[in-house]
């Protein structure tokens, strides 16, 4: 996890190249077979470093099917108070953001739809505060047809 972190430390310097050559890395390093978390955390973020939608939505999913072999146990370990069902709103939105911005209205509605009933899993903070109005923001981008990039809270 720290060399995730300091991978993230780059993209978030404006360094999105390095970041995702860093996460790169560390996911030829984890293999699809290993640590869940990690896998789940590393391809979450490698979605956001891409250049194409195609490839963000790849890495969108690889990120939904880890959470398939992960346990609270697990994510306890790094986040005492974190459930796995907590990081399904988020990768949910991800993917109906991916697909509506891919054009694939159908399958952003789908996850969209996942996703909404799942913020009951986020506590009332800034966090759970911003995917509750990033899938109303998603929603609403799909009633209009809009591919256009989702724009920060």
């Amino acid at each position: 996890m720290t060399r995730i972190g300091r991978a993230l430390d780059l993209g978030a310097a404006g360094d999105r190249t390095a970041a995702r050559a860093a996460l790169t890395e560390v996911w030829e390093q984890v293999g699809d077979t290993g640590d869940a978390l990690h896998r789940c955390t590393i391809a979450h973020h490698l979605a956001d470093l891409q250049d194409s939608v195609t490839d963000e939505v790849a890495w969108d999913r690889s990120a939904l099917a880890a959470v398939a072999d992960l346990s609270d146990e697990r994510v306890q370990r790094d986040h005492a108070s974190l459930r796995v069902r907590a990081l399904l709103p988020s990768l949910h939105l991800n993917l109906a953001d991916g697909y509506r911005r891919a054009g694939d209205v159908a399958r952003a509605r789908d996850h969209l739809t996942i996703a909404a009933p799942l913020v009951a899993e986020l506590p009332d903070d800034g966090y759970g505060t911003m995917i509750r109005e990033a899938i109303a923001r998603v929603g609403a981008l799909l009633d209009t047809g809009s591919r256009e990039p989702l724009a920060a809270p």
